[in-house]
């Protein structure tokens, strides 16, 4: 057996309390660094309004027609949204004239031969993080306005309403500035790469685990 001196067993210990301070330090540095990306991601959804289409299910006829449905949508709802500047504006705007989306969807759905019921409605939904042209909207709960055609079970579409980013010349990065904050856009824009793509998924999985305990606990 080998026995260490008083000094040996003193630099051994002075080097595991050093190692523990630096893993202390770093851990603090991700927190701290994860906390303001998070809170960054949390206020994002404040001031976006989405659109999302849901099919009644993924048959290829059904798939098309929800297409179609978003077009009529977008068309329709394009005029409403002239001057608006806000979140709650835009979302004012499609409330107030949300009978008559639910009749374009309605009169789309009997052009193209189809029967299904549709329920236009403003709702409070969950989205994970998604990649959109540009920008990657990170993962929480937004406000959007959404089209169900039959039993809503097919696969969905999405877009950004307002900030009208679902329209063909709208560029993401540039209509996204008029309502989001720098901190904001550079979340959004997520120039590094791998490394926001890592922090967008730990956000995601956070906010899981967080609407799990609610429910949990309440």
């Amino acid at each position: 057996m080998i026995f260490l001196n008083a000094s040996e067993r003193k630099e051994n210990l002075g080097m595991k309390v050093w190692e523990k301070s630096l893993c202390l330090a770093f851990a603090l540095t991700v927190l701290f660094s994860f906390a303001g990306f998070a809170a960054g991601c949390e206020d994002i959804p404040n001031h976006i309004l989405r659109l999302h289409v849901l099919a009644n299910s993924d048959s290829r006829e059904d798939q098309a027609l929800k297409l179609k449905v978003r077009d009529r949508i977008l068309a329709e709802s394009a005029g409403m949204l002239d001057g608006v500047k806000t979140r709650e504006e835009a979302e004012r705007a499609v409330a107030e004239n949300l009978p008559r989306l639910q009749k374009a969807a309605e009169d789309e759905v009997r052009k193209q031969g189809a029967s299904c019921p549709v329920r236009a409605e403003l709702a409070n939904l969950y989205f994970t993080s998604r990649r959109y042209g540009d920008v990657t909207l990170p993962a929480g709960r937004y406000d959007a306005l959404q089209v169900t055609l039959g039993t809503g079970k097919g696969h969905n579409w999405w877009c950004v309403l307002f900030p009208a980013l679902c329209l063909p010349a709208a560029e993401a990065p540039a209509e996204l500035q008029d309502v989001l904050d720098r901190g904001e856009m550079e979340i959004v824009e997520g120039k590094d790469g791998e490394g926001y793509i890592l922090k967008f998924k730990s956000v995601e999985l956070y906010q899981q685990f967080r609407g799990w305990l609610q429910q949990r606990f309440g």
